[in-house]
């Protein structure tokens, strides 16, 4: 099996990284509205804005390379242990959001 060429590789990233980052953005974007909105049940004030802290940075992290991936033609990338910190902290976010949920329903 030959391997794919580069111009290949280079939309093989832009199909699959856009939209990735379009997701994060999309849920740091409502996770921010959130904890900038409500005082999450289970989260001390200190824990609340560390997470806003990481979230806004995670944000700025995301807009910036989909903006270099625009500005490039799908040549730039984005290293794969960013991308994990990334999907953790949209984790964290969920289950902060999942917690304070069932904590308001009590």
């Amino acid at each position: 099996m030959a391997s794919p060429s580069p111009s290949e590789e280079t939309t093989l990233l832009a199909q699959v990284l856009k939209p990735l980052l379009d997701d994060f953005q999309y849920w740091f974007n409502r996770s921010l509205a959130f904890l900038e909105q409500e005082t999450i049940i289970g989260l001390t004030k200190d824990q609340q804005t560390d997470l806003l802290g990481r979230v806004t940075a995670a944000l700025a992290e995301t807009q910036t390379a989909a903006a270099l991936l625009a500005a490039t033609d799908g040549q730039a990338g984005v290293e794969a242990a960013k991308v994990m910190n990334w999907h953790a902290l949209v984790a964290e976010c969920w289950a902060a959001a999942r917690r304070h949920r069932a904590g308001a329903a009590e």
